[in-house]
């Protein structure tokens, strides 16, 4: 049985979240807040991501940091020393005083301002000064700063104003007077007038010199004005987007817009018409008995942002609606786990979307095999370093092709002949290993397989076996392996109709893919892969008659592409029938 589940909950904010300056933000966590306003800002020093594992999927992990480094609204922070008088050989030092008025145009107390440092003898400083009379002072050396600054009111519900200067050039003592009056407001909606707003974060990324700073503001209710302050900077060195997530009656919404320019905005209105949305639809499977709660989250592919996440009773279906003019998105799938074990991870990035059109992902559902990242420049399945021969495969992906982080599996031997002679057998993590091999040129056959489930669910396997002749190399080269990919439409239970004709897309990836098959047959079995009978493939697609009600099909497909490289591989148990 299949059920819409929308992602109308979201995820409660720790009290005792602070901020934390002077570290590279990386906020790309899913969050939720219920709270009032909560607004934050941070710096981000933009240096480059650090390599992640072979194995572990893509970029973004579930709730991966909820040390947002943000400001809880009303907490205020202390101002940090002043620099020192210059001496010799020290930086020339100036004196920079910050008004603070509130929407009557009264200095206020209700504050929180954050400059930081871009370019310049400045370009490592930040400074978060304080004083409840409204006005502040800091000496900061010469400079480039970006100033931002969040206003808020004894009553929260009369909103919050975020103001933020871009440009701020200190060559001398300097008064900067932030003012709620020039705000506008934020008013981003969905075209469902019942929408129930969820969250959203305002950012800000300022680029000079080759450098970039950064500034954010997070709410948990309606009510945020924003401005600019000061000069323009210069052109094209502001990007600023605003993401506001929304949970409705038909579906969810997650509305984003990036803007970049020369300036902060003064306010910001978009009421997309439903026309103007795309409709992403995230399907939950419970293909081998894993029926239980799952975990879905959905946020743009560019920039920090916050997103939707929702727990899912599976098997389930969401639907979200997100604008086009944010770019790709993405897509976070976990599963459901036994006692004792991790969760099972699926990440879908970079999902490209139109207006009008829907894209569907499916997660953990059949057939579960081999599959290959097919973006350029994407790490090779096999590599040959020298004497050194490695696998580093998705085994256990699902049937959209989705890597798992924690396979489901019982066993899993990967093996390596030369020239019909065992070099060795290594056991572990599905189609990971590597192997010592000696230098002349050889032929190879190397053999992954793996026993699906996790002790509740029903047993199938996958095996690989590929044969390749090589010799050492003076560098890393890929090997040239292939894979096949089936993908029949099942339910969610992993299931297709008994007696039945069904098509089954066929897809060939890896290395026959760019030098051409020189033969593929596909073969199936209605008994566990003892008996196989050959099935045609026409248009990329193997047509067969599945079995009875409760039966197992298995597939087999034999590949060999037009450099003689062969493929073997079999799935015994891909999906039932009902």
């Amino acid at each position: 049985m299949t059920w819409t589940t929308r992602l109308a909950d979201p995820i409660d904010l720790p009290a005792d979240v602070t901020q934390v300056t002077g570290t590279p933000l990386p906020l790309r966590a899913v969050l939720g807040m219920n709270d009032s306003s909560t607004p934050s800002r941070t710096t981000d020093t933009t240096t480059a991501a650090g390599p992640t594992g072979p194995r572990t999927p893509g970029r973004r992990t579930l709730l991966r940091s909820l040390a947002l480094t943000a400001v809880i609204a009303g907490t205020t922070l202390s101002a940090l020393p002043p620099t020192a008088v210059a001496a010799s050989g020290t930086p020339e030092t100036y004196t920079l005083t910050i008004r603070h008025l509130d929407r009557a145009g009264a200095a206020t107390g209700g504050y929180s301002t954050h400059v930081t440092g871009i370019s310049g003898p400045g370009a490592q400083e930040e400074a978060a000064p304080y004083d409840a009379s409204g006005t502040v002072t800091v000496r900061l050396p010469k400079g480039r700063y970006l100033l931002d600054s969040t206003l808020s009111g004894p009553d929260p519900a009369t909103g919050t104003d975020w103001v933020v200067q871009p440009r701020l050039d200190l060559n001398g003592d300097t008064t900067v007077t932030v003012d709620a009056r020039t705000t506008s407001p934020v008013d981003v909606r969905p075209p469902e007038s019942g929408a129930r707003y969820l969250n959203s974060i305002g950012f800000v990324e300022v680029t000079h010199e080759g450098t970039t700073r950064s500034a954010n503001i997070l709410m948990g209710r309606e009510g945020l004005r924003v401005a600019h302050l000061g000069p323009a900077a210069e052109s094209g060195s502001v990007k600023e987007w605003f993401d506001t997530y929304w949970s409705g009656a038909r579906s969810d919404y997650a509305l984003g817009y990036t803007f970049t320019s020369d300036r902060a905005l003064t306010g910001l209105v978009r009421h997309p018409a439903a026309d103007e949305l795309a409709t992403v639809k995230i399907r939950g499977a419970a293909a081998e008995g894993t029926t239980g709660t799952g975990f879905l989250s959905v946020q743009p592919s560019a920039g920090p942002t916050v997103g939707l996440a929702q727990s899912l009773q599976l098997p389930a279906t969401a639907t979200v609606k997100v604008t086009p003019e944010r770019g790709r998105w993405d897509v976070t799938f976990t599963g459901p786990a036994a006692p004792e074990t991790p969760p099972n991870r699926y990440e879908a990035n970079g999902i490209a979307v139109h207006a009008g059109a829907t894209v569907t992902q499916t997660f953990d559902n059949a057939v579960f095999g081999p599959a290959l990242d097919t973006t350029p420049g994407a790490r090779p399945a096999g590599v040959r370093d020298g004497r050194t021969i490695a696998l580093d495969i998705p085994l256990l992906a699902d049937g959209d092709g989705h890597t798992p982080s924690a396979p489901r599996f019982r066993t899993a031997t990967t093996t390596l002949h030369r020239d019909g002679v065992l070099i060795g057998t290594r056991q572990g993590e599905p189609g990971r290993a590597e192997f010592t091999t000696t230098p002349g040129k050889a032929s190879y056959r190397l053999t992954a397989s793996a026993t699906r489930g996790d002790g509740t669910a029903s047993a199938g396997s996958v095996t690989a076996s590929w044969t390749f002749s090589s010799a050492a190399t003076t560098g890393a080269t890929a090997l040239p392996l292939s894979i096949v990919r089936f993908a029949p439409d099942l339910a969610l239970d992993g299931t297709a109709p008994a007696g039945t004709l069904l098509q089954v897309p066929v897809t060939v990836q890896g290395a026959a893919a760019g030098t051409g098959v020189r033969s593929l047959t596909v073969s199936m079995s209605a008994d566990g892969g003892t008996t196989w009978t050959r099935v045609p493939v026409v248009d990329g697609k193997a047509g067969f008659r599945t079995p009875g009600p409760g039966k197992t099909v298995s597939l087999r497909a034999e590949l060999t592409d037009t450099q003689g490289n062969t493929l073997t591989q079999t799935q015994r148990g891909a999906f039932r029938t009902r």
